[in-house]
């Protein structure tokens, strides 16, 4: 018999707490074993408790959510689900160890039904993962390398992620030289965090990123992040690549989808694009970077040492999809690699 997750909650809001306690209650599988209205008295529970995983408000008194886990994740590997309005604080706390995160629940969303559904299954996700210190053990000199395509616009890069892949795409993109072909995202997050994100890479690497509109042309230099809650695809119009945007209809569990996004490149770019798929859980990208080996695209799929959560890029390698499976910081070397042989 499977024991029910153990959850701490830790919010400054008594009210807010009790609300999490009452709707995590009605959740199969799930147990709150206690509160914490601070990091202090959070500290002391979570040696008392032992709990399976934590939600946490980012902004509390005495010390905040990011300051809280970056004392926390070294000593006591918990896995962190934040739960926070919309703000840029979300992916701080991505950087400083929690696994995933939720905004909190919309006035729309009176009982809260989609809120807690999603709150389970984010907690059951996060109780699977393992903490690894694949970022934070890497030394800081590292080479970029460099490439030299001839007809660069005519390849593309995409890529797709979930679980813990804010941060495995930032470790990625920072260091492929700005020169290689145009890239697109699918990252697995909802609505205004995706631009959030966008800009936020945008401001800390060296290509230019931003979230995704209609006609927005792929090339060179140019990251495009897929916006929450529609599909992404890439379509070939005069011999460039352009972003189409069309539907809000789940595939594969996800809009967007990644499985989506590698069709559409399978069919647009065939041969002359490589496919990249990263820590999540669940299926989606598998058959669509299937689709993509077989157009003749070069693939590849993070190793199941360095992903948080082994699911898709697992899904992916079982069903053959995969042609190179690496640990995540040597995925940039190989794309680069990749191009300086064509």
């Amino acid at each position: 018999m499977v024991n029910d997750i153990k959850v701490l909650i830790v919010d400054d809001s008594m009210f807010f707490r009790e609300y999490l306690s009452e709707g995590l209650k009605k959740q199969n599988g799930i147990e709150v074993v206690g509160f914490a209205k601070d990091p202090y008295e959070a500290r002391d529970l979570i040696l008392e408790l032992k709990p399976d995983v934590i939600t946490l408000d980012v902004n509390m008194p005495r010390m905040s959510g990011i300051d809280f886990l970056k004392k926390l994740i070294p000593q006591y590997p918990i896995p962190v689900v934040v739960i926070s309005s919309a703000s840029t604080n979300i992916f701080d706390a991505l950087d400083a160890g929690a696994v995933d995160f939720l905004k909190k629940p919309d006035i729309k969303d009176k009982d809260g039904t989609v809120f807690f559904k999603e709150l389970a299954i984010k907690i059951k996700i996060s109780s699977q993962v393992k903490y690894i210190n694949v970022r934070k053990d890497e030394k800081s000199n590292f080479s970029k390398g460099s490439t030299d395509i001839h007809d660069v616009d005519k390849y593309i890069i995409a890529m797709g992620a979930s679980t813990g892949g804010t941060e495995a795409l930032f470790d990625v993109i920072k260091r492929l030289p700005v020169n290689l072909p145009g890239i697109v995202i699918v990252q697995h997050m909802p609505p205004v965090f995706t631009k959030m994100y966008a800009d936020r890479l945008n401001n800390q690497t060296d290509f230019e990123v931003k979230e995704a509109e209609n006609g927005d042309l792929v090339k060179k230099g140019r990251i495009i992040i897929a916006q929450g809650g529609i599909q992404m695809l890439v379509v070939k119009r005069a011999g460039e690549y352009v972003i189409k945007l069309s539907g809000t209809e789940k595939r594969s569990g996800h809009c967007p989808s990644v499985d989506v996004l590698f069709s559409s490149v399978a069919e647009a770019a065939r041969e002359k694009s490589v496919g990249v798929l990263l820590t999540g859980m669940g299926v989606d990208g598998a058959t669509g970077l299937l689709e993509m080996k077989k157009k003749g695209a070069y693939t590849i799929g993070q190793d199941e040492a360095t992903s948080i959560v082994y699911g898709m890029p697992k899904a992916a390698f079982s069903i053959g999809a995969v042609m190179a499976q690496l640990p995540l910081l040597d995925i940039p070397g190989k794309i680069t690699n990749y191009f300086n042989k064509i």
